[in-house]
């Protein structure tokens, strides 16, 4: 009798273990490949922090050891990390607000005929990555700017396909161990050199040079490829917003941001591009696959919000020279609808014509009744950009700029020290402002005696201002071989139309969510005051800390000015994070006196997953 109850008992059991192996087997899958394995990803950091002590990189040995153990530590605030897991390999390229498996995965009911799918979707907290980004396999250090603009490392940036697509057009070609960028486009082959300078020879302008003597300064660049023409640019000093969506060209922006081109993620969809009214002297768009004329023209009609009185739209494509039926109607009708907008031909040219926007309400106002697109309501606020819908209609211009004709903007570079004239929006005098750039002339300076220790003169390209403010702080960096994401968050002063008056770049964001760009894209981030803030909005810092790890490149550098209760928090998180203290000082140190901000500069160190270690030795 015993031994026959025994059967169904070791069945019982077996089952069970059965069961429970599935069960933790299912745990493993799960958080291995969603958030990245803790066991596997502390293993990898420690095998990269051992390699890069091999290299010369690293920090010493028992503060690797340390932060490579899986666990938790007690901190003043509760309980800490001592090390964050690592997101599987295929996140190396994760933008958790643009993560298309995230649309398919929330089934997210989206237009796609309008590219809803393109814009800005981010996940609830649950669906957070807690992770590290890993960098892909045989990651380097990126190649330096001017260097950069045309080539860059295969390895960093791991995909060949547009370089095969657009073979006979010169976009990029791969070379060995690198990624070559002969300065083509679609609809210039030969180079965007020569292709800049015959639209400033259609308009005129002196020495065929687009910058117009200064006053062209800040232009929009719509399906922008690899930003080669924003690349070609930035010689005439003039700097360019190159705009591209995640789209079947993936990784242009990445291609552009590695190269160290000022480029951004974004599409002309439903909302409004996070970009103040009057931004703009010149717009682009060269074979750019945008139908201007769905939905009454509204995507034209943000164009016509973005460009300053009297600014440019150039524009490539087929229906511009074409003389197919299909093509000669859409030029008909597009021809027709800027008409209604009050835009002139300024040139037309084999195959580009170039648009220019009235300098005053002057058109808008002789338009018969009725005409089509209309007006835009008063209590419409042409600089409300952060998820705000587009509309088709056409923003008139201030009564400061209808009676001046124009934006009253000085030449480049007098405009970046020249109050701007929308600075009376704000309330703000002449001499607040002329204030404020010299504290932050002064700021920068401190900064960079910090830096000293760490940088050469080519070691920081891409920059990024977290809390721009008026943007003094990339004014004082004019004479650097750098430039600046200026961001302002949504929930201040907009106060993003200042910094583009004063000819500098940027966008709105808010900090409680993931940044639209690439991993691995930024070599500085300059956070004043923003983690007060992100706590005082109550969203995590944390969450914000592991997104500014992302979106920064391995040996970049962090410099946070904020109160000491902030800095300690972050130095909680540091080794979590595989950074290192670089520098710490008070505000003494650059003579403002008026404020007891503590500064802690940070650098982020080199690590690799083993597997990445292991292929690029």
């Amino acid at each position: 009798m015993r031994g026959r109850s025994d059967g169904p008992q070791k069945n019982r059991l077996v089952t069970g273990l059965v069961v429970v192996a599935i069960f933790l087997g299912f745990l493993y899958v799960y958080h291995g490949s969603l958030f990245g394995s803790q066991g596997r990803g502390s293993a990898a950091l420690e095998y990269g922090s051992k390699s890069l002590r091999k290299w010369g990189f690293g920090g010493d040995e028992d503060a690797d050891e340390n932060s490579s153990k899986v666990g938790q530590e007690d901190g003043d605030d509760g309980v800490l990390p001592k090390s964050f897991p690592v997101c599987d390999d295929r996140h190396s390229e994760l933008i958790p607000c643009l993560d298309r498996n995230l649309i398919y995965q929330m089934r997210l009911k989206l237009d796609l005929s309008v590219m809803e799918h393109y814009e800005r979707h981010c996940p609830p907290q649950e669906r957070r990555y807690n992770c590290l980004i890993p960098p892909p396999t045989g990651y380097k250090v990126p190649i330096k700017w001017p260097r950069s603009r045309d080539e860059v490392w295969k390895a960093n940036i791991p995909h060949t396909h547009l370089a095969h697509e657009k073979s006979d057009q010169n976009w990029m070609v791969v070379k060995g161990d690198k990624i070559v960028f002969p300065g083509g486009g679609t609809h210039f082959h030969y180079g965007a050199d020569k292709y800049i300078a015959s639209i400033a020879n259609m308009l005129n302008f002196s020495n065929d040079n687009l910058n117009n003597e200064g006053r062209i300064r800040t232009v929009l660049d719509v399906g922008c490829g690899v930003a080669s023409f924003g690349a070609y640019l930035l010689s005439s000093d003039i700097i360019t917003m190159s705009l591209a969506p995640n789209d079947v060209h993936q990784n242009q922006i990445q291609f552009a941001l590695e190269r160290g081109i000022p480029a951004y993620l974004g599409v002309l969809g439903t909302k409004r591009l996070p970009y103040p009214s009057r931004s703009f002297e010149f717009a682009h768009c060269s074979r750019c696959r945008i139908d201007w004329l769905q939905r009454d023209g509204i995507l034209l009609l943000e164009l016509d919000r973005l460009l300053r009185p009297g600014g440019y739209f150039a524009y490539s494509s087929p229906e511009a020279y074409a003389q197919d039926e299909e093509d000669l109607r859409i030029w008909r009708e597009m021809s027709a609808l800027v008409e209604r907008m009050c835009w002139k031909i300024a040139s037309k040219r084999n195959q580009t014509v170039v648009w220019m926007k009235p300098l005053t309400n002057d058109c808008y106002m002789q338009r018969p009744p009725g005409t089509q697109p209309p007006l835009c309501q008063l209590n419409d606020d042409p600089d409300a950009i952060w998820g705000v819908q587009m509309e088709a209609c056409i923003t008139p211009y201030s009564e400061h700029d209808h009676k001046v004709g124009g934006s009253g903007l000085a030449p480049w570079p007098a405009r970046l020290t020249t109050p701007p004239p929308r600075l009376a929006d704000f309330g703000y005098s002449n001499d607040m402002f002329e204030k404020d750039v010299e504290l932050w002339r002064h700021r920068v300076e401190s900064y960079w005696n910090l830096l000293s220790p760490k940088i050469e003169s080519d070691t920081l390209r891409n920059l990024m201002d977290m809390k721009a403010n008026l943007g003094s702080f990339a004014a004082a960096l004019k004479e650097k071989n750098v430039w600046v994401m200026n961001v302002v968050p949504e929930d201040g002063p907009n106060t993003l139309k200042l910094i583009y008056d004063r000819g500098l770049i940027g966008t709105m964001h808010n900090w409680c969510e993931a940044f639209s760009t690439y991993p691995r894209t930024y070599d500085l981030l300059h956070a004043w005051t923003l983690l007060s803030d992100i706590e005082q909005k109550g969203c995590s810092i944390e969450d914000l800390l592991i997104e500014m790890d992302r979106i920064l490149r391995p040996t970049g550098f962090i410099i946070i000015r904020d109160k000491q209760s902030m800095v300690d928090y972050v130095k909680k998180y540091m080794s979590a994070l595989h950074w290192e203290a670089v520098a710490t000082a008070d505000s003494s140190s650059d003579s403002d006196q008026d404020n007891d901000d503590i500064m802690f500069v940070i650098q982020k160190k080199m690590w690799l997953t083993s597997g990445s270690f292991r292929e690029s030795e």
